[in-house]
């Protein structure tokens, strides 16, 4: 026992001696050696910084440790909690821009002539605008080989082309309509869209030219419009106002396989009035001639995928309309819009229904389909007038309000004109 206590005490020694050395160095004063008893379980350097050190110091050292860890600790934990959900963010961006639940990517039928599209909507435009205006670029250089030299693979190359810009074509469709959805409001969204629909114009209508090659040889009443598919942006405007009137007549050749129903071969609308004259046929409903937004409902069964000739003629007296199919009556009736004369100063768009004037176009009421030889008169055509027309009569007239030629008409959003002649191309 005895000898396990000198063992304490030589420890306690020493550690004593290294402290009170190191403190005598500070105050230059001769070194004293003392003995603390102390607790045989406790470490005897410890103890002796214990009995050394002010307590409320060394308390005040240790909170503020801990605190400083609790920060820190604190501040990891909110990094993470961040980078959660910016992970979280970018997996919502990605399934957005193209992928089904659980990662796997959409497919479609047609190759993606764009390449690797941008993500964001205002992205997904301008790649969109630069792809066009390379096949603007392509379809040049295309143009002046054909000058000089109309060989199989100037054919070859303009079938190549016209692939890309159908596929174009529909990729533009799905892209800028659900960007629309999704951001109605984005004003430069908009103007990109513009620019991209004008560009696409401008190839359809050279590209159809390249094709037929007869333009300086086609006569301007030789041709169709065709509207390949149901969007807000593809139409056609008349570039001149109807004048007022008190008695119309509206014929033209159309072919449509378009279900259900083949939307709105044309919309008339004037300041205040949206629906002064429409003709509509719009999902399950028949086929409806709107005047003033008055309703009468047309017998026409036309969306077989054959041409169809179809006239509507309709006085203000009594209100009273007749409807024809390929040239024979198929039905009548009054009391559509009676006395109200047609409004002047309006505008006429062909493949679109007009919610505002010249615009408000809605996806669901284009037309799809094939039109050609529209005219109208600003009288009541008499059933054998009608019936020159529809079987190509050397008899048959043109309108005299409005006639049937490419020089009429402005075309936009990619809707494309080619060679037409009534009775030859039937079915």
């Amino acid at each position: 026992m005895q000898a396990t206590r000198m063992g304490i005490c030589w420890r306690l020694f020493l550690c004593s001696c290294l402290f009170l050395e190191s403190s005598s160095q500070d105050f230059g004063a001769q070194t004293q050696f003392i003995c603390t008893s102390v607790p045989k379980d406790m470490d005897i350097c410890a103890a002796t910084l214990q009995n050394s050190v002010p307590g409320d110091d060394l308390k005040t050292t240790v909170m503020q440790l801990r605190e400083t860890v609790l920060q820190q600790k604190e501040t990891i934990m909110n990094q993470k909690e961040t980078i959660r959900e910016l992970t979280s963010k970018l997996a919502r961006c990605e399934s957005q821009s193209g992928a089904e639940p659980g990662g796997r990517r959409k497919e479609t039928g047609s190759k993606n002539t764009m390449g690797d599209v941008s993500r964001g909507p205002a992205d997904t435009l301008a790649q969109l605008s630069q792809t066009l205006q390379s096949l603007k670029q392509r379809l040049e250089n295309l143009e002046q080989f054909s000058r000089s030299n109309n060989s199989v693979q100037a054919n070859s190359l303009k079938d190549l082309l016209q692939s890309k810009i159908d596929d174009l074509e529909k990729q533009v469709l799905s892209r800028v309509n659900s960007i629309e959805e999704g951001k109605p409001g984005l004003r430069n969204e908009t103007e990109q869209r513009g620019r991209v629909e004008s560009t696409l114009t401008s190839l359809h209508q050279r590209i159809t030219d390249l094709e037929k090659g007869q333009r300086d040889n086609r006569p301007l009443d030789k041709f169709q419009l065709t509207f390949p598919l149901r969007t807000n942006y593809m139409y056609a405007k008349v570039k001149k106002s109807l004048p007022e009137m008190y008695a119309l007549t509206v014929c033209m050749w159309l072919k449509s396989n378009a279900s259900p129903g083949v939307g709105t071969p044309f919309s008339y609308a004037v300041p205040g009035q949206a629906n002064e004259l429409v003709l509509i046929e719009w999902g399950n409903n028949p086929m409806e001639i709107l005047i003033n937004d008055k309703v009468a409902k047309l017998p026409f069964l036309i969306n077989d995928g054959k041409w169809h000739h179809i006239c509507v003629t309709w006085t203000t007296r009594d209100g009273v309309w007749e409807a024809f199919q390929d040239g024979v009556k198929r039905g009548s009736g009054e009391n559509l819009a009676p006395y109200h004369p047609i409004k002047p100063q309006g505008l006429l768009i062909l493949g679109q229904e007009q919610d505002m004037l010249g615009g408000g176009f809605d996806a669901t009421q284009a037309f799809v389909g094939d039109l050609a030889n529209f005219h109208i008169w600003d009288r009541k055509l008499s059933v054998g007038e009608i019936y020159n027309l529809a079987t190509c009569s050397s008899k048959a007239q043109v309108g005299n309000v409005f006639a049937w030629m490419e020089t009429s008409l402005d075309i936009y959003g990619g809707a494309s004109k080619w060679t037409f002649e009534a009775c030859r191309q039937l079915n």
